[in-house]
């Protein structure tokens, strides 16, 4: 591996380049959740976005969305800000090599988890992605952004993380240990998290499975590849199985 390549998954990974990349998932989904919102009817959010703004509800009223939204932009900045000031700046052509990627990788996630899956279980013509599939491509769409921004913060740098953590002081297990233990538990999670609400697929063990090791492989790739090329990834495989 030469020297450039090399630079490259270094410096793909650091909040600098990791946190930009994703910022546009957070400007599109929030422009599209808000040019899509009904009067009166208040407005379509992902998941695990809404778990966020419940949480912050909870706690801070009905200020906690805002909060909640301070408090991302915030910690997103102050990463940013102390990376560059350790770093050389900036390269604009990074994001272009991210981008592409993320695209390749969404399309190989796409095809190895679905025949990893057939493997396992047969066809997956039985497998359901849910009424979401009703809606506009617009709301797809939106959905599809949200997935990859918030579904990886929860279930990867907040869930993972902190099972992770749990395992290595409850059990007693190592880094290794802790690390698959985590990545499991939080795979299952994230498949289960697919069948709760009104746009919740209807439960089928093809579907599940493919979740979940659509769940284990984007955890993985978060602790390779960090938070930026995994919402990119995430959000393209989505919107490829969507749109």
């Amino acid at each position: 591996m030469n020297k450039t390549i090399r630079a490259y998954f270094k410096d793909s990974r650091a909040h600098r380049y990791s946190i930009l990349f994703a910022l546009p998932l957070l400007l599109g989904y929030e422009a599209l959740a808000a040019m899509l919102a009904k009067p009166g009817q208040g407005e379509l959010r992902n998941g695990a976005d809404a778990l966020f703004r419940a949480a912050f509800t909870a706690v801070a009223g009905d200020r906690g969305p805002i909060i909640f939204m301070a408090a991302v932009s915030l910690l997103g900045v102050g990463l940013v800000v102390r990376d560059l000031r350790k770093s050389n700046g900036l390269r604009p052509m990074m994001f272009v090599g991210m981008l592409a990627e993320s695209l390749v990788l969404a399309f190989v996630f796409g095809l190895v988890v679905g025949l990893v899956t057939a493997q396992l279980l047969g066809s997956l013509h039985a497998l359901s992605i849910g009424p979401v599939t009703e809606l506009s491509w617009p709301t797809r769409l939106m959905l599809s952004l949200g997935a990859g921004l918030y579904e990886e913060l929860f279930f990867r740098v907040v869930l993972v993380t902190a099972l992770a953590a749990g395992a290595r002081v409850v059990l007693g297990l190592g880094p290794r240990g802790g690390g698959f233990l985590a990545a499991f538990v939080g795979a299952f999670i994230f498949s289960a998290f697919h069948y709760i609400g009104p746009f919740g697929d209807e439960w089928k063990l093809q579907s599940f499975v493919f979740r979940m090791l659509s769940g284990l492989a984007f955890s993985g790739l978060y602790l390779l590849r960090g938070f930026g090329i995994t919402a990119w990834t995430h959000a393209l495989y989505d919107a490829f199985l969507l749109l």
